[in-house]
């Protein structure tokens, strides 16, 4: 029933006005104003991500977007530039001083940071 319909996914902020800047301004992504209140995050090769506000919002305590890069190091470097900060985790997850995850056993690379209604994203090495 469902195997031919056209999917999409979305996730709530808790403020629109800073998604707009982060998302568009600062990451410099196409998003859309939707005429029902919300974003339209239009990203190569999906159907768009709706980003919608919520009064009572709970950040995800899971990686909502991963953004595909080729070279971490770079692609972290320019956000950094842009005022990012990256998670920095220790144990089986351990980041280096930068925020990107490199073990041996753990590939591809990947760093994590938050948007401003602290849901979580990631930058992963393709």
């Amino acid at each position: 029933m469902l195997q031919n319909s056209k999917a999409f996914s979305g996730f709530s902020v808790d403020d629109i006005a800073n998604a707009r800047a982060f998302y568009a301004d600062l990451l410099g992504l196409d998003l859309r104003d939707n005429p029902m209140g919300y974003l339209e995050l239009h990203l190569k090769g999906n159907n768009g991500i709706f980003i919608y506000p919520k009064k009572d919002h709970e950040a995800a305590s899971f990686t909502i977007l991963n953004f595909a890069v080729e070279n971490i190091e770079e692609a972290a470097d320019q956000l950094i530039a842009k005022g990012i900060t990256f998670e920095q985790y220790t144990g089986d997850l351990r980041t280096d001083a930068k925020g990107i995850c490199k073990t041996a056993r753990r590939k591809p690379f990947i760093a994590w940071f938050k948007d401003p209604a602290r849901n979580i994203l990631s930058l992963i090495e393709d």
